[in-house]
């Protein structure tokens, strides 16, 4: 499938991003206001560089495949992200929230077993 490649790296992109943004989280909760507590921020610095280089790998996907049908994949951000703040953060999950996902889910299935 010619699709295949692409979906995969929309898919990594998704799991680079939502990890840049616990990682930005964790480095907000900590930050110090000023120059060195900004540079010296390790968790903030690699949230900001993963998500550049999720940025990248999504581009490169864009550039092979349909974007109608990639971008919805994209949406798998909102799962990885919530489930990483239930492991990390100790956040939690409520019925709709879990609802949510599940048609998050639905969605993306739909729309890949479309192309």
């Amino acid at each position: 499938m010619k699709l295949a490649k692409p979906i995969l790296f929309i898919v990594f992109c998704t799991i680079l991003t939502a990890t840049s943004q616990l990682l930005m989280k964790l480095g907000l909760n900590s930050l110090k206001l000023s120059f060195v507590g900004l540079i010296s921020d390790f968790p903030l610095i690699a949230g900001l560089v993963l998500y550049m280089v999720g940025a990248v790998i999504m581009v490169y996907a864009l550039k092979q495949g349909e974007l109608s049908v990639l971008y919805p994949f994209f949406s798998l951000s909102f799962i990885w992200v919530a489930l990483l703040s239930v492991i990390f953060l100790k956040e939690s999950i409520v019925l709709l929230q879990g609802l949510g996902i599940l048609t998050i889910l639905a969605g993306v299935y739909f729309v890949g077993r479309g192309a």
